[in-house]
């Protein structure tokens, strides 16, 4: 018989499900038992977010550093512009929108770790080196492996990548499920998870609005530039939306992305070396998304938060966001070291954002891939009038 083989969203759908029922009928000692678990994979998730910082932006700026001409400089500042505009919309968004939305003072700690609930044991795993460290340590190794010329230092951190990736496909990602259980369990033991759902249902309305307007402004701008209709160019771009929905993936969904932005007259030259590029380094619709979900939170457990906060945290998530394409929950995995040095995330709140961002997964790459034309099409106006004023000399 064949299998059935269920994708993450559906795994943590069913852990989310599960972990409301159950937490209303189990028995204390049995609810303890995934508390424990929680602390244990909490204290993990917080040693090896160091680590996944180092081992997937190290290769990534290296990888880009090797790219060299100014074709890649003009792509590179255009969609980490559009990434940056997009976390900014969506931070404005949400403080309009969120502080008549969501009820203030949860504390996300106390409903996942109700009182009595604690764990039979614990085992402390120190991180070998805090965030920033990581962040900054993997900038210095990434550059610099860009201007050397040796294989070997490349070699092994692309090594130390390859170990980094396993580690969140063959461990992390499959526990996922059962610490968000976990978490979700203790909510309903405390009574706190029906509150805390219907927060969620409001920010995912939110996130949905938000994502559609920075699509049409992304082709309105490009509407603008080139003189053409943005509509007509979004609704050529569907095909690549709809496939991003379907396979969650922005480079799976290359090969169609590609041929709906020739179909908008790019030149194939162009478009063959945007659009693979922008698959890596533009995530608009991902970077939206947590900072929507990170604002939200942050309400909800009555966190301070200003624009500067905000600011620096947005700036930070889409130089970490060049990473998260090439791994499984990517996006939200490399941000979680940010949300947790800058904001002050704790492993409660960094489970409630990994279930809100997967359970929107598939929008954000859609997003982030339709976003792509728009780019394509900027960028190829911009070397259409250099290559015209280059032959006029």
């Amino acid at each position: 018989m064949k299998k059935i083989r269920l994708g993450l969203l559906s795994r943590i759908a069913i852990a989310i499900l599960a972990g409301v029922l159950l937490g209303n009928f189990l028995p204390a000692p049995v609810i303890r038992i995934f508390v424990t678990f929680n602390a244990l994979f909490g204290e993990f998730l917080g040693f090896s977010i160091p680590l996944i910082i180092t081992g997937l932006v190290t290769i990534a700026i290296a990888d880009i550093g090797n790219k060299a001409g100014k074709l890649l400089l003009i792509t590179v500042l255009i969609a980490y512009g559009s990434t940056l505009l997009s976390g900014f919309i969506s931070y404005f968004t949400g403080a309009i929108l969120f502080p008549s939305m969501i009820e203030q003072g949860a504390s996300l700690d106390k409903a996942a770790n109700p009182e009595g609930l604690l764990p039979y044991f614990n085992v402390a795993i120190p991180p070998l080196m805090n965030v920033m460290t990581a962040l900054v340590l993997a900038f210095t190794l990434g550059l610099g492996l860009a201007n050397l010329n040796r294989a070997f230092l490349k070699d092994a951190a692309r090594d130390f990548q390859d170990i980094i990736v396993r580690v969140i496909e063959k461990v992390i990602i499959p526990l996922l499920p059962v610490y968000i259980f976990g978490i979700f369990m203790g909510m309903s033991h405390s009574g706190e998870v029906y509150s805390i759902l219907l927060v969620f249902i409001k920010i995912i309305g939110v996130i949905f609005g938000v994502h559609l307007f920075v699509l049409l402004m992304q082709f309105s701008i490009a509407g603008m530039i080139t003189r053409r209709n943005p509509i007509k160019l979004l609704l050529r771009m569907l095909p690549a939306y709809l496939t991003a929905l379907g396979t969650q993936s922005s480079a799976a969904t290359i090969p169609v992305t590609l041929e709906q932005t020739i179909k908008n007259n790019v030149s194939p030259q162009i478009a063959g070396f945007i659009i693979p590029l922008c698959a890596t380094i533009h995530l608009s619709g991902s970077t939206l998304k947590i900072t929507a979900c990170a604002l939200a939170l942050m309400i909800m457990q009555g966190m301070s938060y200003d624009f500067s906060l905000f600011a620096g945290f947005i700036c930070l998530l889409g130089i970490a966001m060049v990473a998260a394409p090439g791994v499984p929950g990517g996006a939200i995995m490399a941000s979680l070291g940010i949300l947790q040095s800058v904001l002050g995330f704790d492993e409660s709140a960094q489970a409630l954002m990994i279930a809100l961002y997967i359970a929107m997964d598939s929008f954000g790459t859609a997003c982030n891939v339709t976003g792509d034309g728009a780019i394509a099409l900027v960028v190829d106006k911009i070397t259409e009038k250099e290559s015209f004023q280059a032959s006029k000399i």
